[in-house]
């Protein structure tokens, strides 16, 4: 029987059923290493060496998922398809191999799918590679980063700051593009301008706005009015005249529909639409993604499941007859 790791509870039960009695589903609960918070668990002087160890939370979940393989006849991690995933597989296969839990001569397939659907997760078991260890070695990177410069710079934040957690790559980043956006604003100099609008009827009553975009025969320019007294004294240019409209144009316009969204396009819209937070929100995403309904969502692509788009063109031509699709 083969053994599979995926990342969470809900996903593993969902593959479970996909997948059937000949393999056993477990979740890892995401990581199940870090370094320790001490000082010397990255060594610049000796190549970055890097000291691990097991989260207290993770040791039961690591011990049921070692006595799980020792008797398998493969292990197959389906972590996410992003590098915290990619890391994540290497971490339990390395954890598993110093455990002497797993056999050098078991083999282990990493096998990756974007959406939990039955075809999706049914043909990635059928295309399994190797762990990527390119994608391993910049997790590495970025987190002896995290921790080189956070253990370093957290402490002089914490007696400057007082109430504030942690300093790191991102935040220094953060910090220094909102400092950079403060100075653009101490600079900035404020001017006053006015713009000019004005109501109008058809013959039939239908009232429409008109803007003024030019005066005396001159295009008026941004700030052309600059200040109320300009501004009036073109108002009353205005109402010393009398107005026809001379011609109607039309112009075809197209519409293309938004793309599907990625990481933070959907931060953005669950933000502006339904008020909640980035962390909420892919909670909420993640939900999703392991109850199969939306592809994975950490990701800069607007890739669909083929599987999905099918779905789709199969209600639009329910719903709204087949010329629609």
């Amino acid at each position: 029987m083969a053994v599979v790791i995926v990342e969470s509870p809900a996903k593993a039960k969902t593959i479970n059923k996909y997948l059937g009695k000949d393999f056993t589903v477990l979740a890892s609960y995401g990581h199940v290493r870090d370094l320790p918070s001490k000082n010397g668990s990255v060594d610049p002087e000796n190549e970055f060496e890097m000291k691990w160890e097991v989260d207290t939370k993770s040791k039961k979940q690591l011990a049921d998922i070692a006595a799980a393989v020792k008797g398998t006849d493969k292990l197959i991690l389906a972590t996410d398809p992003d590098r915290e995933g990619e890391a994540i597989s290497w971490h339990l296969l390395d954890a598993l191999y110093k455990r002497r839990a797993l056999k050098k001569s078991v083999p282990v397939e990493r096998v990756v799918f974007n959406a939990i659907t039955k075809t999706a997760v049914t043909q990635a078991m059928k295309e399994p590679r190797e762990v990527d260890m390119e994608l391993v070695e910049a997790y590495l990177a970025r987190r002896a980063l995290d921790y080189l410069v956070g253990f370093n710079l957290s402490p002089v934040l914490w007696r400057k700051l007082p109430g504030s957690r942690s300093a790191g790559r991102v935040q220094s980043v953060c910090l220094r593009l909102v400092v950079e956006r403060e100075m653009e604003i101490d600079v900035f100099k404020a001017r006053e301008y006015w713009s000019v609008r004005s109501g109008f009827k058809t013959p039939g009553n239908d009232e429409f706005e008109s803007r003024l975009t030019s005066l005396d025969g001159k295009k008026l320019e941004r700030f052309d009015l600059a200040n109320e007294k300009d501004a009036a004294n073109a108002v009353a240019m205005i109402e010393a005249r009398d107005f026809s409209v001379k011609s109607v144009e039309a112009k075809p316009a197209t519409r293309n529909p938004s793309p599907p969204f990625m990481t933070s396009t959907l931060q953005q819209e669950a933000s502006r639409k339904l008020g909640m937070g980035a962390q909420q929100a892919m909670r909420a995403a993640q939900k999703l993604y392991e109850q199969g309904h939306i592809t994975y969502m950490r990701t800069d692509g607007v890739d669909m499941a083929p599987e999905a788009i099918t779905a789709v063109r199969d209600a639009i031509g329910d719903r709204y007859s087949k010329e629609y699709v």
